[in-house]
């Protein structure tokens, strides 16, 4: 037997892009190579097929390590750790801290007290809330709608009294102006000015707590709102901007300040594109902080004096712009309708975050858009994040994605195109300026609309709700009707219009909620599956109309096949149903569609395809059609108005 000792690959020529390319177009046939396999996504740019090593030629960052600047690879050097994060809402002080304390146990790294008014709150609030949980370990957040400022100084005070390291406590408080004017159109106290100078007094308060955030930006906002990844990115780089602006012309230093900032952002079931935004976050955002000259110091919030040192030259702490992220699993992609599938949605969204090196997440519960949170929802919640470190081992790997040719070039796209947004913001006078003019709104709309149009062609697919429905499910209850609603609260004093925000699955949801609640006193609408002629087309057709009817609630009734048009019209009458699919081939329509439809005139007939005899059926009186180019929510709003719904 010979042994080859020479390299594997040696003995295969090199093959070229164009090669590639060139069969590929003998494998789709001669198709439009763009049109067919080059993704136009939503954020902007174009994303190819296929990517090679000479794709990456351009990218300056490769050679970088985790923990060098610009922090493409991470901002950390040694792991991939992050907190697992659970809010919990403060409604009773003893309830919340022994809820603390359970799910302390349960691998929750991190909790967040939300809070709706602190201002009436005392020291002995503050031991009790934080009882028996040990600071130094975990992470500890407070969002507070009233009463930050006393808040931060009772907990300060808390650290000091009961002697903790306070060089040790991580954590972080929401002050977010900005995010306020975004949902409510109005700064607190109508005064930008005023929120400008809590900066510095916040600042101050915790200036024991080194690793403490005192300012929040809440860029998931614009994607709740139906922004694009890169939208959204650029907003949240816009806004920092203006927070350190305002900072540093109160005379804090652009590296003091940068460090005491937390980026909250949504993370989407775009697994690749969310992967590549937390990248390119950590890449812009370091950049950006370099820009403002930081000075170099030495404590425990600052690299400066370990080897990261490296990174900072002439006396700019570049190592200030590493950016501490939390990823919030967004709210925009949720269901009401098969509410389980968002437990793969929230995981995809969880594998994206941490595979792109966020510092916290916060998994909200599958059923957290139309109810309240459950034991059983809570515990999904914590162990998805659970099995992600200790079965998956995310947390023992620093950037995965490195040398990916595809996610490389990715990163590089959305870093290219959130840049381009964030200069157009900023030549609006900044972000402020372009949300009071309502240039964010317009942009965010015009995206938001975008997708609305794509859910309701199904373009894009929200799996059971505008594609394979569960057939069997219905909603015996009454819901809120906030569930399908958007979300919008404009303060009486406001500037600007808010934001919007709300859920792609909303619209639907409330087409076949509103059927169910018919169903409750009228019985639920049936519609037929007429299937006739071609065994794979009127199969194809049956399978396509049962999901898109059954996305309204109605009672679909498939079949197998009838022999001739006077079998299935009489099994059709038999059935009772009020919409009769006719589903065959196109060829087969212009023989079988008009008799059935002369003789089932008294119910709503409906031709599933698009066949060329088209017109020739509507001058005999077929009116209704349903195909892939269907705008399905128009067309079952309109059979919902046909039943009397």
């Amino acid at each position: 037997m010979s042994i080859n000792s020479g390299k594997l690959f040696e003995e295969f020529a090199p093959v070229s892009a164009d090669t590639w390319k060139e069969k590929t177009i003998i494998d789709i046939k001669g198709a439009d190579f763009e049109k067919r396999l080059v993704w136009k996504p939503i954020e902007g740019f174009t994303v190819e097929p296929i990517y090679r090593l000479e794709d990456l030629a351009p990218l300056s960052y490769l050679d970088v390590l985790p923990g060098q600047f610009p922090y493409t690879r991470g901002t950390k050097k040694a792991t991939n750790e992050w907190y697992i994060r659970q809010d919990i809402q403060v409604e009773n002080v003893k309830n919340a801290n022994a809820k603390a304390l359970d799910v302390l146990q349960k691998g929750v790294t991190s909790l967040g007290f939300k809070i709706k008014d602190a201002t009436s709150w005392n020291v002995n609030n503050v031991e009790e809330l934080l009882q028996n949980i040990t600071m130094t370990a975990i992470e500890i957040n407070f969002v507070i709608s009233k009463g930050k400022t006393h808040f931060l100084q009772l907990f300060v005070d808390y650290i000091a009294k009961n002697n903790i390291d306070a060089k040790q406590v991580i954590g972080s408080i929401n002050a977010d102006y900005i995010g306020n004017f975004m949902k409510n159109g109005a700064f607190c106290y109508n005064s930008q000015e005023i929120c400008e100078k809590n900066i510095p007094e916040l600042l101050s308060i915790a200036k024991t707590l080194p690793q403490f955030k005192t300012c929040s930006i809440h860029a998931d906002y614009i994607s709740n709102a139906g922004g694009s990844i890169t939208q959204e990115l650029a907003s949240a780089l816009a806004i920092g901007v203006e927070y350190l602006t305002a900072a540093t012309e109160q005379g804090i230093d652009a590296g003091e300040f940068a460090l005491r900032m937390k980026f909250n952002f949504a993370v989407t079931s775009n697994y690749f594109m969310e992967l590549a935004k937390f990248r390119a976050a950590k890449t812009l955002w370091a950049k950006i902080v370099a820009a403002y000259n930081p000075v170099c110091y030495s404590d425990d919030s600052c690299d400066c004096d370990d080897d990261a040192s490296a990174d900072c030259t002439e006396n700019v702490c570049r190592c200030a712009g590493k950016i501490n992220m939390h990823a919030i699993t967004s709210t925009w992609n949720k269901t009401l309708y098969d509410p389980y599938v968002n437990m793969l949605r929230t995981q995809t969204e969880a594998m994206s975050a941490t595979l792109g090196g966020v510092d916290s997440l916060t998994i909200l519960p599958f059923n957290y858009v139309y109810e309240e949170s459950t034991d059983f929802s809570e515990r999904i919640a914590r162990n998805q994040q659970n099995i992600l470190k200790e079965e998956c081992h995310f947390d023992q790997v620093v950037d995965p994605a490195a040398g990916s040719y595809y996610i490389e070039t990715l990163t590089d796209k959305v870093i290219e195109e959130a840049w381009k947004i964030f200069l157009e913001i900023q030549d609006k006078g900044g972000f402020i300026a372009a949300f009071t003019s309502g240039a964010i709104q317009s942009m965010i709309t015009q995206t938001a609309e975008t997708h609305n149009k794509n859910i309701a062609n199904r373009r894009k697919n929200i799996l059971g709700v505008n594609q394979f429905p569960n057939f069997t499910e219905q909603l015996q209850k009454d819901v809120c009707e906030c569930v399908f609603k958007p979300e919008v609260t404009e303060s009486e004093q406001a500037i600007a219009k808010p934001l919007v925000m709300y859920r792609g699955a909303q619209a639907i949801e409330a087409l076949r909620y509103k059927t169910d609640m018919f169903a409750q006193t009228n019985g639920r609408p049936k519609v037929f599956m007429l299937t006739i002629g071609n065994l794979t087309m009127r199969k194809a057709r049956a399978q396509f109309a049962c999901n898109f009817f059954a996305c309204a609630g109605f009672d679909v009734i498939d079949n197998n096949g009838f022999k001739n048009v006077e079998e299935g019209v009489a099994a059709a009458k038999q059935s009772g149903a009020q919409i009769i699919v006719i589903c065959s081939s196109d060829e087969e329509y212009a023989e079988v569609a008009i008799p059935i439809f002369d003789k089932l005139n008294d119910k709503i007939v409906v031709v599933a395809g698009a066949p060329a005899c088209a017109d020739d059926l509507k001058a005999k009186g077929i009116t209704h059609f349903i195909n892939v180019k269907s705008n399905m929510l128009e067309s079952l709003q309109m059979y919902q108005k046909l039943l009397g719904i």
